[in-house]
């Protein structure tokens, strides 16, 4: 199956009655050598498993599956379903489910081994998907994902930059994290007022209590303009964090994302 170009997009949108949902985050890719590129970076194939969550005309659906792998997409627009009928008729390897991503069950949905993620994300729920992807399932071993430019610069920050935050430290403890490259709006319909990049991230093996680490990392940057002193006030001591080699009167975007996996060890002891 050919990936979708400009007009084949915008005619299956007029011909089904359809107009993107912005408050859903809907941008559809019109681009096929981007499309191309993108299952390239993923290197799937014949007994991989992809998870896609937005396929929206399906047109990375359709280039996923006639790279042999096998595909389950999850949309949460059922106005979309017809059109997609028609654009994956044939794509045995694809399994469309219309849901929330937000509520999945994943531990009943990913079975059956190690799983990739390739999708164009939704805007609206990216950063707070693709964070409780790596927090909460093993099972999806590496993910190449289209993001907002500025989500991607936040997943790959480093400490004291202004991008630095509770994404960066979960993605660093989660993930090794590159920003692979930049897609302008162009590609889209609509085009979004901000510009995308495609990141990938490859689950590595945790070491520490990461879970613990994260969860203090985001009280901390809760209150990210106070002391750590103060945003974790009531959670950790001076003493702990003089324990862990923290200053209290640091911020929480002068610490590194092992720093705060040390303070997990002294406050769980």
């Amino acid at each position: 199956m050919r990936p979708q170009g400009r007009r084949e997009v915008v005619a299956l949108l007029e011909r089904y009655g359809l107009v993107p949902d912005q408050r859903l985050g809907q941008h559809y890719l019109v681009d096929p050598n981007l499309v191309k590129r993108i299952v390239r970076l993923a290197a799937v194939g014949p007994g991989d498993q992809v998870l896609e969550v937005g396929p929206g005309t399906g047109t990375l659906t359709a280039a996923l599956a006639s790279s042999g792998a096998s595909v389950l997409a999850i949309e949460v627009d059922r106005r979309l379903e017809p059109l997609l009928t028609e654009v994956l008729q044939g794509a045995t390897t694809v399994r469309l489910l219309f849901s929330d991503a937000m509520e999945a069950d994943w531990d009943a949905l990913l079975v059956g081994g190690r799983w990739q993620m390739v999708s164009n994300l939704p805007y609206n729920i990216g950063t707070p998907l693709l964070l409780d992807l790596l927090r909460e399932t093993d099972q999806i071993g590496r993910f190449v994902v289209m993001v907002q430019k500025e989500v991607a610069d936040r997943l790959a920050a480093a400490p004291g930059s202004s991008q630095y935050g509770l994404p960066s430290v979960t993605a660093a403890l989660k993930a090794d994290v590159k920003v692979e490259f930049s897609v302008p709006p162009q590609v889209f319909v609509p085009p979004p007022k901000v510009g995308s990049a495609v990141v990938s991230l490859r689950r590595r093996e945790v070491v520490g209590p990461v879970d613990r680490a994260i969860e203090l990392a985001a009280r901390a940057f809760g209150q990210r303009r106070k002391m750590l002193r103060r945003s974790l006030a009531g959670t950790v001591s001076d003493s702990q964090l003089r324990t862990a080699g923290i200053d209290p009167t640091r911020r929480p975007e002068e610490l590194a994302p092992l720093d705060f996996v040390h303070l997990a060890e002294v406050v769980d002891g």
